[in-house]
């Protein structure tokens, strides 16, 4: 297959939004790096069940969907922790991150029921900003923003994956195929398309 957008605009991964956040869970191995041995007094004491209920319940917001976050355990580099900014491109070994195919601001969350905006239902809308206009990839790599986004988000969260208004030109008909809920269902029952989400996904960590 020809490649239609040979010379994509990559943007630098460093520049790419990120926050650190800290955590008191200490893993026995963080990736290739071992922790050092540390005194009982030098760890947190265990939390209680109230504060265990707490973080469950932690909100989610726009940056923890894009997120190339970095975890800090006890001051140590951790690991990444990504949602949809390291999916990789169909075409291009490159993430959606940096072709800017997805992007913190076209990212947002609002309640499911409008009426009732302290519900925990929550919608995560993600617009996706195709290389070129005419990009017959863009329906795959919306649907791997979505599988990716309903395999790590608790079930509170409605996902709705579109193409930004303007970026494509069949925007429409992508949109309408993305939001079909039996289309999807029969996308991921086809092990050829589900071979290249599955691609596209493992990049993810």
């Amino acid at each position: 297959m020809e490649m239609q957008n040979s010379n994509p605009t990559i943007l630098n991964a460093a520049d790419l939004p990120t926050r650190l956040r800290p955590t008191a869970r200490k893993p026995d191995h963080v990736g290739i790096f071992a922790l050092p041995s540390l005194s009982p007094d030098f760890l947190p004491e265990a939390s209680s069940d109230s504060e265990d209920e707490n973080l469950l319940e932690e909100p989610i917001d726009e940056q923890e969907i894009y997120d190339i976050r970095v975890v800090l355990i006890l001051d140590l580099i951790s690991d990444h922790a990504d949602l949809i900014a390291t999916i990789s491109d169909p075409e291009h070994p490159i993430s959606l991150g940096e072709l800017a195919v997805v992007s913190l601001p076209d990212i947002s969350i609002k309640p499911t029921l409008p009426n009732v905006p302290d519900s925990p239902l929550k919608t995560v809308t993600v617009l996706i900003t195709p290389t070129i206009t005419h990009c017959s990839l863009a329906t795959v790599i919306g649907l791997g923003v979505r599988v990716r986004l309903e395999q790590s988000l608790p079930p509170r969260f409605r996902v709705d994956v579109r193409i930004k208004e303007g970026t494509h030109s069949t925007g429409d008909e992508v949109n309408k195929q993305l939001a079909d809920k039996e289309r999807v269902a029969a996308a991921l029952e086809n092990g050829a398309l589900m071979g290249v989400v599955a691609k596209m996904i493992e990049t993810c960590r």
